[in-house]
Order: C-alpha cells, then structure tokens, then sequence
C-alpha cells in the first residue's frame, strides 16, 4: 500500500465527509479529485463505500433521536408514520438503483465532464430556489405526510446521474413541495441512513470478487475520514441552511464544476 494512495485516501474521506450532507454531489467531488490525483478503486467502488462513514456520522449525531424514536414506536402512531415516511421515500431509489447499478457505475461514473455539466446546472436550480419566495407548509420531519415522502423519494433519484447531490435533490424537491429548508435538509439526513446503506451493500456485494487487502485498507482510511468531517457538518449545517439559505453552496457548484470543466477539456 503505496504512501500517496493512503494520502489520496485519506483526503477524499474528508471531502467526502465534507460534503455528502450538503447539496454539492459527494460523488462528483470525490470522483474528480480522484481523476485529477490519478487515484483509482475496483469498479469506482470507494466513492460508494466510504459513504458508510458518513452514515455512522448521522448515527452518532441523532442517537437520542433514533433511540426515542425507536423505543416509541410500539406505542406512538407518530412515531411509525415517520418511520414508514422514510421507507416510502427509500423504495424508489431501492429500486432503480438495483435495477440500473451496472449502467450508473460503468458508465455514468466514468463521464467526468457530464459530472461537472450537471455540477453548474444543478447550481443554477439550486440559486433559484433558493430565491424563491415559498411559503412552507411542513416544517417538522415528523408530520410529513406519506404522499409528500414518497415525493421526496422520486426526487432523490435524480441523484443517480453523477454531479446532481443526493441531498441537493431531496432538498430541492422538498422545498418545492411545501417544506422549510431546514425540515428538509433534516429530513434528508434520515433519508440517507437507508439509501446509502443500501448502496453500500449492493456495491460491496457487486465487487466483493475485485477486492483486495489493500483495497479494504484504502477504503478503510477514507471511511474514517469520511466518518469524522460528516459527524462536524451534520451538527452545523441545520443551524447554517436556517440562517443563511442554500446560495453559498449553489455558487460552489458552479464554480467547482466550471473549473473543472476547463481542467478536463486543457487534457488534465
């Protein structure tokens, strides 16, 4: 195990972490710092299983919640709706993602330019809702109706095409159903423990034969990284979203995904 691919892992797990909770697309991020550091995983796999780091990131940041949550739900209809809210919006991704996971990782991963194409456009989507004057009908996760849920979860599989940010697609198609922004971005933190875990099954399954030692180490080091940047932006990032809106990160879209166009078409 090379010392630079340990440094390579070890910065992509931050930029994960950095990233997957915020609608920039992690997977783009990680994907083109990785084309452009020359680091290179079995059937794009890293990208996907360091993810478990984040998800154990949500975990450990809502544990008094899931806890209560899950020692209520015998007994509080509350609490079940909520839970089967997040089912419903989980099971249209379950289901194209197995049904099209070979063509997303063999060829939709593998377009570096269309990742950083539908970076600035969904910038530009995500700049104009944000300045859109929507009036919230929802702002509490808990009392999402299912059909509003199962919404969401349609939404979220705009994020199968490299670039467009699972998040920033819950999001945005939650705010444009009637929710505030940050029922929306919490919403889609809960959203992300069965659809990232899901992949990273599905995926871990997929390549088990094309892993070695060494790999497992990298993704290792990269879920670690991931694990703790994700544990410091999931606290902050509902408190930022409240006060400051989604702008910010719709102008880091842009820009990141413009340089990285011209870095691609310079032959980088």
């Amino acid at each position: 195990m090379e010392d630079q691919s340990i440094v390579s892992a070890l910065f992509l797990g931050l930029i994960e972490g950095l990233t997957e909770f915020i609608p920039v697309s992690s997977t783009a991020h990680v994907l083109l710092t990785g084309h452009f550091l020359g680091f290179k995983s079995p059937g794009n796999t890293f990208a996907v299983l360091i993810q478990l780091g984040a998800i154990l990131a949500i975990l450990t940041v809502y544990t008094t919640k899931l806890l209560g949550i899950a020692l209520s739900l015998p007994n509080d209809p509350r609490s079940r709706r909520f839970v089967l809210s997040v089912l419903i919006a989980f099971l249209p991704a379950a289901v194209i993602g197995a049904l099209a996971h070979d063509f997303i990782k063999s060829v939709l991963f593998e377009t570096p330019i269309m990742m950083c194409i539908v970076l600035v456009l969904g910038g530009i989507v995500l700049l104009w809702v944000d300045r859109l004057e929507l009036r919230p009908r929802y702002t509490e996760v808990m009392d999402y109706p299912l059909s509003l849920a199962f919404k969401i979860g349609l939404c979220q599989c705009v994020a199968m095409i490299p670039g467009t940010s699972r998040s920033g697609a819950t999001i945005v198609g939650a705010l444009l159903l009637g929710t505030d922004k940050r029922s929306a971005a919490e919403f889609s933190f809960f959203l992300a423990m069965p659809t990232m875990l899901g992949a990273f099954v599905l995926d871990l399954y997929k390549n088990r034969s094309a892993l070695s030692f060494d790999d497992g180490a990298i993704i290792a080091i990269g879920f670690v990284a991931a694990f703790v940047s994700a544990v410091l932006v999931v606290k902050a990032l509902l408190d930022f979203v409240s006060k400051r809106g989604y702008a910010p990160f719709a102008w880091w879209r842009i820009v990141v995904g413009s340089v990285g166009l011209i870095a691609l078409l310079a032959g980088f």
